[in-house]
């Protein structure tokens, strides 16, 4: 009997999927963000991104399974600093590592 063929890492195609520059990052600062489908597959669909927890739920999402131009159009570099020491806390590491590898004005 052989063992199964190990499964792909979560981590491939991450670090292509983060912005070059936060400045890229042109998500709202206020108002309702609706996810389509294929991002928000269950739970929550929409969120407000004046609410904490709605919005630290929709970046993360983003964080897993977006693609850059998802990130770039619906996470706003304002609130991703100001969210970022939460995120951290409640993300795996090596996709923070990659994270501020990428946009190291994160980590202050």
């Amino acid at each position: 009997m052989t063992s199964p063929a190990p499964l792909p890492s979560r981590l491939i195609g991450v670090a292509e999927r983060i912005p070059g520059s936060l400045s890229l990052l042109a998500g709202p600062s206020q108002g309702r963000v609706s996810l389509p489908v294929r991002l928000a597959w269950s739970g929550l669909t929409e969120f407000d991104v004046t609410d904490p927890r709605q919005r630290l739920t929709l970046y993360r999402t983003l964080m897993d399974c977006g693609q850059l131009d998802d990130i770039v159009r619906y996470v706003n570099a304002t609130l991703l600093r100001r969210d970022w020491p939460r995120i951290r806390r409640l993300t795996a590491r090596r996709v923070i590592a990659l994270w501020e590898r990428r946009l190291p004005e994160l980590r202050a």
